[in-house]
């Protein structure tokens, strides 16, 4: 007999994180214990020919990690890929399925460090224990999880008008590859985090979106730079302050380090460092046009980087009790 989920329990699915990992394994032998493995383990695993796969590296931006077979193009031809991936990605950690022993054994000095760990089939729980300390070593309260794509979402709505917003899960990405050539950032300052928040799209989809949205047509004359610099900074500002008042509240935490950290931006490669190795908590938005759903849907990004300072153990959600909404009137005795 099946028994409706309780309310708790929906809660909990619509708030737990996953984390997209590339399985580069070319064994069909071994497919079905893989996506068994990514499925229990909150890992959503994508596959993908051994040909395409630095082309899939290149453009791909919210990846966890990769799993990869030693024998992938043959003999060897796993570790060699190591090498070409280490050298496009090299924040992304690589799990080595070996066939024998779960060890990096045998393997020069130099090809070792291009690997988190190695496993095998006969000995997943190294693989397990390996992802759980690489991608799942902070917790993340369900609140501020499903708070921040709801709070999100509204201030999407608001900024862009007439727009649908969708959102895939939330999910952790340990890759630093700067999504389109547009983005904004903005501080977290709290007495639980320290950190930022990032937006990012491509500038000439914001663009024709805008028009599109605008005019309805996509010949006018397109915005300038500047503006759609100012649209996206303006978006935000708004996510912040509704962040702002709906997690942060204004207790003073004297303890708090002021500790600072470079932030390093190469643009010829697209990449962003914020000088920690954790993951980054990522929400993927699709904008799509109510008035015209012929119009192309237009990607952002939502990348949230606490680095500075984490303590999730102070976080709560600031939900305004009974006695201030009577005070407040926006309750009162019937």
């Amino acid at each position: 007999m099946n028994h409706p989920a309780t309310p708790a329990a929906v809660a909990a699915a619509e708030t737990s994180l996953v984390s997209k990992v590339l399985v580069l394994d070319s064994d069909p032998a071994q497919h079905a214990l893989t996506k068994a493995f990514c499925e229990a383990n909150d890992l959503v695993a994508v596959k993908v020919a051994a040909g395409n796969a630095m082309s899939v590296l290149r453009t791909n931006v919210d990846l966890g990690a990769i799993l990869l077979w030693e024998h992938t193009r043959g003999p060897g031809g796993g570790i060699a890929m190591a090498r070409e991936i280490h050298q496009v990605r090299p924040d992304l950690p690589i799990f080595l399925r070996r066939d024998t022993e779960p060890t990096l054994d045998g393997l020069p000095e130099a090809d070792r460090r291009h690997f988190r760990a190695a496993y095998t089939m006969r000995h997943l729980e190294v693989l397990r224990e390996a992802v759980a300390s690489s991608l799942f070593n902070r917790v993340y309260p369900g609140a501020l999880v499903r708070g921040i794509t709801e709070v999100s979402k509204t201030a999407i709505e608001v900024q862009f008008k007439d727009v649908l917003v969708e959102h895939d899960a939330p999910c952790l990405v340990k890759d630093r590859i700067i999504f389109g050539e547009l983005f904004s950032m903005i501080p977290l300052e709290s007495n639980w985090c320290r950190g930022y928040m990032m937006l990012q799209t491509e500038e000439q989809e914001l663009m024709d979106f805008v028009r599109c949205e605008t005019f309805g047509t996509a010949h006018n004359e397109v915005s300038s730079f500047r503006e759609i610099n100012s649209l996206l900074g303006e978006a935000t500002n708004m996510v912040w302050g509704a962040f702002k008042n709906r997690f942060i509240s204004d207790e003073p935490d004297h303890s708090r380090s002021l500790t600072q950290v470079p932030i390093i931006v190469n643009h010829r490669h697209r990449y962003i460092s914020f000088g920690s190795d954790d993951p980054l908590l990522c929400v993927k938005y699709r904008l799509h046009d109510r008035r015209d759903p012929e119009v192309h849907p237009i990607t952002v990004y939502q990348w949230f980087a606490f680095n500075l300072s984490w303590s999730p153990d102070k976080f709560k959600e600031n939900i305004p009790s009974v006695d201030s909404m009577f005070a407040s009137g926006e309750l009162e005795l019937f």
